[in-house]
């Protein structure tokens, strides 16, 4: 695994880092955005775009999100609710779209105020 996106990014999901991110590897879940942990190049381009700081190399994902660094895997790996398999390796973001779907860590975290 390369990159990380923690939980700064959920309810916020600016989309700058897949705007910068040459290979297309930042997926669009219900609540957050995740990087596919095979397809990311580890060229950390997606990193300092992010307006909120969500995005951190594995190593470097401070102890209070390390649950996110397995968490952003299982995005990829295990069959969310309403789908029958799990996503695997599209082999790019742009061509699967917004899944509406997000891991049960992601999913169970309260609401965020949007005042």
């Amino acid at each position: 695994m390369a990159y990380v996106i923690a939980e700064p990014c959920i309810d916020v999901m600016d989309r700058a880092c897949v705007e910068e991110c040459p290979v297309d590897c930042i997926y669009e879940g219900g609540r957050s955005l995740y990087i596919h942990p095979d397809e990311c190049v580890d060229c950390g381009a997606c990193e300092p775009v992010c307006p909120v700081e969500a995005i951190f190399y594995e190593d470097d994902v401070p102890g209070e999100w390390n649950d996110y660094v397995a968490d952003n895997g299982r995005f990829f790996e295990e069959a969310l609710p309403g789908r029958d398999a799990p996503l695997g390796s599209p082999g790019g973001a742009a061509k699967t779209g917004p899944t509406g779907v997000d891991t049960a860590l992601v999913a169970g975290f309260p609401p965020r105020d949007e005042g």
